[in-house]
């Protein structure tokens, strides 16, 4: 069994009624929250941080203390983490990378609860959320 890893983050930005979080419409057709494999020698917040930058040219604040943890199989004899971290940006201005992103949405909860594709996204957004309103 390969062992693949990825780090992001649910990125958030302030809206007029309560936060608005970013989901990125894929070019492989699902939508979901920005991620991206590690690299030799990059710690996981080095790797959500240049991923984000590279998918949507954001620079973004991370919050202390969430950290959530999804694991799946992308494919036979892959086995794939994934650690999201809680961020945010003071801007909506984005610039999708095109080899992989088709379009980049800032939308609230409910409307970005339905345009993610995957449960476990759909769950770190949620936890994300709640962390965010304690």
């Amino acid at each position: 069994m390969r062992q693949e890893k990825s780090c992001g983050a649910v990125i958030f930005a302030a809206g007029d009624r309560g936060p608005l979080w970013l989901v990125e419409h894929m070019r492989q057709g699902h939508t979901s929250l920005c991620k991206g494999h590690v690299e030799p020698g990059e710690s996981e917040h080095e790797t959500a941080a240049r991923e984000i930058r590279e998918e949507t040219a954001l620079a973004v604040t991370f919050l202390e203390g969430f950290r959530e943890r999804i694991e799946y199989s992308p494919q036979p004899g892959v086995t794939k983490e994934v650690i999201f971290f809680l961020a945010r940006t003071e801007s909506t201005d984005t610039a999708a990378q095109p080899e992989e992103v088709d379009a980049i949405e800032f939308l609230p909860f409910d409307q970005a609860m339905d345009a993610l594709t995957y449960p476990d996204d759909r769950r770190v957004l949620a936890a994300a959320a709640a962390f965010l309103a304690r």
